[in-house]
This record gives structure tokens, sequence and C-alpha cells, in this order.
């Protein structure tokens, strides 16, 4: 299961050499031991849903025969991952399956994404660690959201199941707003808390929704996806609680 690399686009747009080098070139590690060391083994690749770029709604939910067009180094990264990966297959037999996966968060995300962010600032505004002020980025665009425990069993299912040479959407199939998500976490929260936009925290291009079609995946392995957003929001945000009161402000 390859899902080793910088995954934050805001990160990419700072250091896009580094994201690309490190991203294509542990795909090139991977891909050749298995070739060079254990050619009958299963190997899953883990793209991003950000490969497809910024595709209009009406041609949404995406496919998986939608162009890539990506608008951002890290997507840039990722499609060339898929290439590699979906090659060796071709050239060489190798039994590899890919994913193109859309947003998926949990309990142990780093807070450097988006719902993280906003449980780590509510669990220090309630400690009173900080102003019960929450800073966000853009909250009007659209996220097709899964939690991470679904997503652990599509990429089992997919190692299993899935086609050699193919990719697959890992996705629920539909794109609530980040607003929405906010406003779900903020009534868990035990402090009112004021919420206060940060230019800082903006994307130089951010795509307004991204919704996918999980069909190819369900109709292969027979996956769908368990857990509701609501509980995952409950998880994330208990597991900031514990963070900060374990480790302060960290």
């Amino acid at each position: 299961f390859h899902l080793a690399s910088l995954s934050s686009v805001a990160y990419s747009f700072q250091n896009p050499r580094e994201v690309l080098l490190t991203n294509l070139g542990a795909a090139v590690n991977v891909l050749e031991a298995v070739r060079q060391v254990a050619p009958a083994a299963r190997v899953l690749v883990v793209g991003s849903a950000e490969q497809y770029g910024n595709v209009p709604e009406a041609e949404q939910p995406i496919r998986e025969t939608q162009p890539c067009r990506p608008a951002s180094p890290y997507a840039v990264s990722k499609v060339a991952q898929e290439h590699l990966a979906l090659q060796y297959a071709r050239a060489f037999g190798l039994h590899v399956v890919a994913t193109r996966s859309f947003n998926h968060s949990g309990p142990g995300q780093s807070d450097r994404f988006v719902l993280p962010s906003f449980a780590r600032q509510v669990a220090l505004a309630e400690r009173g660690a900080q102003a019960p002020v929450l800073r966000v980025g853009n909250l009007d665009v659209g996220r097709d959201f899964l939690d991470v425990r679904d997503v652990v069993r599509a990429y089992v299912q997919l190692a299993e199941q899935g086609e050699p040479g193919t990719a697959y959407n890992v996705c629920r199939g539909e794109a609530p707003r980040v607003r929405d998500l906010l406003d779900a976490l903020l009534r868990l929260a035990a402090v009112p808390l004021r919420v206060e936009t940060d230019p800082a925290r903006a994307r130089p291009a951010d795509l307004p929704v991204l919704r996918g079609d999980p069909s190819r995946l369900r109709e292969r392995t027979g996956w769908q996806p368990a857990i509701p957003l609501t509980a995952t929001l409950h998880d994330i945000l208990d597991d900031w609680r514990r963070r900060t009161s374990e480790g302060g402000a960290a």
C-alpha cells in the first residue's frame, strides 16, 4: 500500500520542487523494488482527486474517464505517479492498482488539513489556550469527504479485488461545503467561537467543487461508506481535545 507522499496542496505551491521530486521519486523506488524483488506482489498506489483539476459542476460527479487537468504542483505529481504506476502494470505485468482518492479525514490527521485545523482551534479555545476565534480559509468550496476508516476498507478491497492497471475513485459521491462542515463542528464545541477569514490560509488556485462518482469501485468490490460525516467530526474533535490536553498547544 503506497501512500507515502507530501500531500498538502498549499505546501506544494510553496515548495513545488520538493513535492514533485519526493512524490514521483518515492513511487519509482517502490515500483522498482517490486519489479526486481517481488514481482508477484500486489501494489496499491494512492493518488488524489486533485488530479482532475477544475471540473465544471455540469460534468460532476466525476468519473474516472474525466481528463486530468491538474491545478497544483501536488496534483501534477500525483498524475505523474499514476501514469508511472499503470505503465509498470502494462510493461512488466505487475499487479498494480491506482486510486484517485477524494478528501478524507479522521482522528489522528495533521492539523495541516482543514477539518483537524478547525478541531484543534476549537479544542484550544475550550481549554482557554487561545482566544475564542477560529481562523479559516475559503469556506465556500465543496468537497467529497469520507471517513479515513471507510477509505482503509476501500483500499483493502481494491488490493484484493481491483483490476490491475486500473484507477478507481474513492469517494462518497456528495460534496458538502466546507462552511457546512465547520458549522456542524461548531455545534459540537463547548464554547461559542467567532469565525474569521485568514488570507494566509487561502490557496492560489482552489477548486470550487470536487464530487466524485464511486460507481467503478462499488461495482468491482461491493464497497460502501459506513461512517457518517457527523461521526467523523465528533471523533476528530475528541482526538484534538485529547491531544491538546496531553500536550498543551502542541
